[in-house]
């Protein structure tokens, strides 16, 4: 891509400019209907074959690529249901064909299978619809869940307790603060044969107490939550055998030591012979990775793969991915050469090839062919700010793109491996769903997105490149400006920042990312600009990881760049800039406000982080180490320290039972303000967590607005 490649949003210039002078209101800002519409969903390929199928208006369609046509109504589906449940559906359930004929669904707590072709339904088992991560075997013939803290699992009419009963014992839920791609705490073996679980002992970490209001004597509902350098929990991975309704946990210490019990178990993957589990462990240095391969039956460690160590971190979030009809070897997702590529082992840990290299990444593994001689994957390999669908030739690692269009792609690939069902976004594209022949040929176009806003007064949307801080590295930049902008004339500009890991906020996908809140604040006067820094996400490990120690540092050195770069444009005063964030976000706008007063006039920070040694283990020892490993870092990065440099108007926002960022934060920068003698404005969502969600999102939305309106 070139360095000054910039994408505009392109409006149809046929309709006449009154059907363009549309301005949105506050109350519209959650409106999906003026996002791009997307009234199929649900694609997958039936089974096997070459049929497509989605849902559309209640209605499932199935057949071939080119032509699926109506297969059920849900009326239909209801009336088969009340032959084996009482319950009906008020909409379509989420489908998934197990076969070439049937798919399974799940009403209230009954799993159900129905056959397209005897149009037969069939129930397989029910659970109580108040179960919690609820957990069904690919045989379909038993499932786990979760009551409070403890696991059980039922097969035969039968129900199993993993454990007694413990408050500071759960079993059965995602461990580590869900770090490490780690979303769910139970994993079936791929036949259904044996359950691999969680149990994280949390009896050592301190209660953090939040408080609920609702009630008329407030209570305290303590939760567990492991500070930066302080006691963090002891997990272990059980396997449950239903067939002897016994338990084995995997020998994963060495000895009872901290550092042995505070290891992070990541990654976990069965072999597909169902013998041996694999898992990622990683100190709690985060340093050091052991790829282990676990006896299943036994609990025994079997053998360490490889190790992978850097000085900075290493962090597996993705765990192996077996080829069909390749037992014996696996995929394998690792930055050790600096960009995220795959590399090809056998299940001995011998390296057989590296598959993919260059200065892009592998951004997710999506499928196999059904012979498990071609992986397809996302990557970024022709646009960094995209990503796009290509396959790759196991044996000798040819990569080829399938996905023709630019922009931002989600595939579903077909058993064969050569038809895909493709929908994506770019700065051009609203929505659009195809499905594609394996030389990338259009067979069928199921849905092409008018422009919901194409009534709307639409502000400038532009993508492109600037310079970092270290005047070489190329950062991506969305640059929002106001409709029909007058000439010579200078507008309000506000910075929007988050800037942290795993993040990509500019995106070669439809308004480049951004969203109706944008559009409003355009529509009415601003510019907004959004750019990714250094350490943000797919961009390589030195990109993501230089902020290493010194969280803010860097982030904020280039986000000047940024402003540097705003100053040059003869529309954007320099005089009324402000600056807004939330989470990581928060902390580099209360970061920037403190440090450069003298460039933003406004800033509204939400959720913010402000001293590292107030968040937890999993992710602030990653990038900061421990307190006590870096006190310079921590104390050069501390907001508390830093706020008797505020001036001007800063207004803070907090979810009063937030438990990512937890209420400590702000409060204790809110006293440090006033120990400085300095005013700031400050707001409290008292029921929300980390984030103000639902209808009093369109609340947020104003409170800010109206702080801009009032002072900038």
């Amino acid at each position: 891509m070139k360095k000054a490649l910039f994408f505009v949003i392109a409006i149809s210039a046929v309709i006449c400019v009154s059907a363009q002078n549309k301005i949105l209101s506050s109350k519209q800002l959650m409106d999906r209907d003026l996002y791009p519409a997307h009234p199929m969903w649900d694609f997958q390929f039936v089974g096997n074959t070459d049929q497509i199928a989605y849902i559309k208006d209640s209605t499932l369609y199935v057949g071939p690529a080119d032509a699926p046509k109506p297969c059920i109504t849900l009326g239909e589906l209801n009336r088969a249901l009340l032959s084996s449940v009482e319950n009906t559906l008020s909409s379509m359930p989420r489908l998934q064909f197990i076969d070439d004929k049937t798919f399974k669904f799940i009403v209230a707590g009954n799993l159900m299978t129905y056959n397209i072709s005897t149009r037969k339904i069939t129930k397989l088992l029910t659970y109580n619809i108040h179960s919690k991560n609820v957990d069904i075997a690919p045989g379909l013939d038993k499932f786990a869940r979760t009551r409070s803290s403890n696991l059980y699992v039922s097969c035969n009419g039968k129900t199993f307790a993993i454990e007694e009963d413990s408050p500071d014992v759960v079993i059965g839920q995602s461990v580590h603060r869900n770090e490490f791609g780690i979303e769910k705490g139970t994993f079936w073996s791929p036949k259904g044969n044996l359950l691999a679980f969680y149990k994280m002992d949390q009896s050592m970490v301190t209660d953090y107490p939040l408080v609920n209001t609702t009630s008329r004597i407030a209570r305290v509902q303590p939760f567990k939550y492991p500070m930066a350098g302080m006691k963090s929990h002891e997990v272990t991975i059980g396997i449950y055998n239903p067939d002897s309704a016994s338990v084995i946990y995997l020998q994963s210490r060495k000895n009872e030591s901290v550092e042995e019990c505070e290891n992070y178990l990541t990654n976990i993957t069965w072999s597909p012979n169902e013998k041996f589990l694999y898992v990622a462990k990683i100190n709690r240095a985060q340093n050091h990775m052991w790829l282990e391969r676990y006896n299943a039956a036994t609990g025994e460690l079997d053998g360490v793969l490889f190790e992978e160590e850097n000085p900075r971190y290493v962090e597996p979030v993705e765990g192996l991915y077996f080829p069909p009809n390749h037992e014996e070897r696996f995929l394998w997702l690792s930055m050790r050469d600096g960009y995220k590529h795959i590399y090809l082992y056998r299940t001995d840990g011998t390296l057989l090839r590296q598959l993919t290299s260059g200065p892009y990444e592998v951004e997710g593994i999506i499928g196999f062919d059904s012979k498990g001689d071609h992986v397809f994957v996302y990557a970024n390999k022709d646009n960094l700010a995209g990503r796009a669908a290509y396959k790759i030739n196991i044996r000798n690692g040819e990569m080829t793109r399938i996905t023709p269009s630019e922009g931002t792609h989600s595939v579903v690939v077909n058993a064969a491996g050569n038809l895909f069902i493709d929908t994506y976004s770019s700065t051009d594209t609203p929505a659009k769903t195809v499905v594609l022949d394996a030389k990338g040929r259009t067979v069928n176009t199921i849905y092409d997105s008018p422009n919901p806003l194409a009534d709307y007064a639409m502000p400038g949307i532009k993508l492109g490149t600037i310079k970092a801080a270290d005047g070489k590295t190329d950062l991506y930049y969305r640059l929002i400006t106001p409709p029909n902008m007058e000439k010579g004339k200078k507008y309000p500009t506000l910075v929007y920042v988050y800037g942290g890991p795993h993040s990509q906020l500019v995106t070669d996908s439809w308004m480049a990312g951004g969203n109706l809140y944008f559009t409003f604040l355009a529509q009415h006067g601003y510019v907004v600009f959004t750019l990714d820094n250094r350490g943000t996400d797919n961009r390589g490990f030195e990109f993501e990881s230089c902020i290493h120690r010194q969280l803010g540092t860097v982030e904020m050195a280039d986000q000047m760049e940024g402003v540097k770069f705003l100053k040059s444009l003869p529309y954007v005063d320099p005089n009324r800039m402000g600056v807004e964030g939330w989470s990581f976000g928060g902390f580099m706008t209360i970061t920037m406000k403190l440090a450069h007063p003298e460039v933003f006039k406004v800033a509204c920070a939400g959720g913010p982080v402000i001293d590292w040694k107030w968040y937890e283990v999993m992710y602030g020892e990653r990038y900061m180490d421990t307190p006590m490993e870096n006190p310079t870092g921590y104390e050069n990065n501390s907001l508390i320290n830093k706020a008797d440099q505020l001036q001007g108007r800063l207004l803070v926002i907090h979810g009063a039972e937030d438990n990512t960022v937890v209420w400590q934060n702000s409060i204790e920068f809110i006293e440090a303000c006033i120990k400085a003698g300095k005013q700031v404005d400050y707001f409290i969502y008292p029921h929300h967590e980390h984030n103000v969600r639902g209808p009093e999102r369109v609340h947020l939305y104003e409170k800010m607005f109206d702080y801009y309106e009032s002072f900038l």
